[in-house]
């Protein structure tokens, strides 16, 4: 049975999941927020997303953000496409007006540092937000290794869709699922949201190495896969260990992975890697990459402090996250890109 979607924020990846929601038969309204004005002026006069190369199915509908009420009259349930950078937005402008009865299903990646380091996802940020002002509401989330443009081009794609309330997480995989679009569900929502978020900084990081080799054998080297494979297996390693901390699921675990790998491959992050990695300091590639939307640096920022506020608490130990550590400090220190290898090494030798 097709239901009514109401996609709220037209950037890529709420754009692109306009795709599988409206190819599947439902009826898929998309609002953009205040900054995306110009993206929702040209959808209504050509049908296409500025940045897609491929108009949107027929008989999307495109709201300015001053209508967002109206696009959410009578849906099934809400996407909300913001950013990282939106969260506090999101939560203010849309989560704060919205029938508590609604669903929401989000595919905002990050994680929220608390003071005595413990890491939150943003669901879980909203639902303890909201429950201050007196609404209860569980927020469901999407998880996995999906690029944008990828997804728009109909790529075979694997993702989770995650939530407390089973019953509505399958409604919503019932509403997306497409020959291209396959869809995990889980009730694990802490485990899927940080296994999705850490993958950034460690992408940042296998990211760097590619960077190096332009930066050390010169540019015309080509790509160079021991330094790039070394840095995986060192993220996959670190990102396993705080995977434990949050009690992550192994499913969920291998979903940060797979996401990990495309992220890696694929994208902004890839793209401040290599420039970090050919020399640049963080604030030349931030001018480089000027408009674009960095959420890896965020993240790393985050979870660095959380590490280090458990090691001080006795709750970790910092020497287990070499990798972390180095492009934190790359990005508050400006410490070189080039890897500290040899603390990646293990000795499991017997004395």
């Amino acid at each position: 049975m097709s239901k009514v979607i109401t996609i709220i924020g037209s950037g890529m990846m709420g754009s692109a999941l306009a795709f599988p929601a409206r190819e599947n038969g439902n009826e898929v309204r998309l609002v953009g927020t205040p900054l995306d004005r110009a993206i929702i002026d040209g959808c209504r006069k050509t049908g296409r997303h500025l940045k897609f190369d491929r108009p949107f199915p027929e008989g999307v509908k495109y709201y300015q953000f001053e209508e967002w009420k109206e696009a959410v009259g009578g849906c099934d349930f809400v996407i909300g496409g913001v950013s990282s950078f939106g969260v506090e937005w999101f939560l203010e402008n849309v989560l704060c007006e919205l029938d508590p009865s609604v669903p929401v299903l989000s595919v905002t990646k990050g994680l929220k540092n608390l003071d005595n380091g413990d890491l939150i996802s943003y669901p879980e940020y909203w639902k303890r937000e909201l429950a201050k002002r007196g609404v209860e509401r569980d927020i469901c989330a999407i998880g996995g290794p999906c690029t944008s443009y990828e997804l728009v081009a109909h790529d075979q794609t694997e993702v989770a869709f995650c939530g407390y309330q089973s019953g509505v997480v399958r409604m919503m995989k019932e509403a997306m699922t497409t020959g291209y679009y396959h869809i995990s569900t889980t009730n694990d929502v802490e485990g899927l949201e940080s296994a999705v978020a850490l993958k950034n900084g460690y992408a940042l990081a296998v990211a760097m190495t590619i960077g190096l080799v332009n930066r050390d054998l010169g540019a015309d080297a080509g790509l160079h896969y021991n330094s790039q494979a070394a840095a995986f297996y060192q993220a996959v390693k670190e990102m396993r260990l705080l995977l434990e901390m949050q009690h992550s699921s192994r499913d969920c675990e291998n979903m940060g992975i797979g996401d990990l790998y495309v992220t890696v491959y694929g994208g902004r992050t890839r793209k401040i890697g290599i420039l970090l990695g050919e020399g640049k300091t963080y604030q030349e590639a931030l001018e480089i990459l000027s408009g674009e939307t960095l959420e890896s640096l965020v993240v790393t920022g985050r979870v660095c402090r959380a590490i280090r506020r458990k090691a001080e608490l006795g709750m970790a130990d910092i020497n287990q996250f070499p990798m972390l550590m180095h492009v934190d400090e790359g990005r508050d220190r400006g410490k070189d890109a080039h890897m500290p290898w040899e603390d990646f090494t293990f000795d499991n030798t017997e004395a």
